[in-house]
């Protein structure tokens, strides 16, 4: 006859305490996992999180109100129909996009790229994400490898098709630096550092590395006519 367990279930008020977390299983039941986990370390949302959030919103919110009381914001003339400067500048956060309509057409750089990305916001959670962050040579180096130029391969092809070697150039340095850890064996501290980056931690960076380009470029190295001009 089993052995009959008795439990107790008791409700803590501690939000940042691990309950401890009993599994029985019967003598006739397979166990196709480890269930001896390390401890992890809970917070509750509310009210650990979010005072934490209000504090920073409100620490944001007062640089920046001493900003605009001590620094003048870089305001021209104001706008003249007669006057049209060249070359029409948008804003900052939209010179990056300005600069893609240079070397795209307008359907894909203003419809098709923005459609894409926040088609993939959407359509990335329901896929098998990468919580643990693991390395991304860690598992199956050699098909990494090909997956990984075969996708460079293709941005390459396309970028280099419209001339727009803004994203050619920053996308082949960052892949040079991302195989680095498959050739080199002997690794250290930096190709140490850069074989414990995840996949997700690169496409991130290549995305705010193409961002930051773009933006850069459209700032201080485009003339009239949309041109390229050096900064001095």
């Amino acid at each position: 006859m089993d052995e009959i367990v008795k439990s107790k279930v008791v409700i803590s008020t501690e939000p940042s305490k691990v309950p401890d977390r009993i599994a029985l299983f019967p003598k006739t039941t397979p166990v196709r996992y480890d269930v001896e986990k390390p401890e992890e370390k809970l917070v509750m949302t509310f009210p650990n999180l979010i005072i934490r959030e209000v504090i920073c919103f409100q620490i944001v919110v007062i640089l920046l109100a001493l900003v605009s009381l001590f620094v003048n914001a870089p305001l021209e003339e104001l706008a003249n129909p007669q006057n049209t400067p060249n070359p029409a500048k948008a804003p900052w956060y939209f010179l990056g996009l300005q600069e893609l309509l240079h070397s795209f057409p307008p359907v894909v750089a203003g419809v098709i790229l923005p459609l894409m990305v926040v088609i993939a916001l959407v359509v990335i959670p329901y896929f098998n994400i990468n919580i643990k962050r693991e390395e991304l040579w860690v598992k199956n180096p050699r098909s990494t490898f090909i997956k990984i130029s075969a996708a460079v391969a293709s941005i390459i092809v396309v970028t280099v098709f419209y001339e727009a070697l803004s994203i050619t150039i920053p996308t082949i340095l960052l892949y040079i630096f991302t195989v680095l850890p498959y050739f080199i064996k002997t690794k250290n501290r930096f190709v140490n550092w850069l074989s414990r980056r995840s996949l997700s931690e690169l496409i991130m960076t290549w995305f705010v590395l193409i961002a930051t380009v773009l933006t850069f470029i459209g700032t201080y190295f485009r003339g009239a006519g949309w041109s390229w001009v050096w900064p001095w």
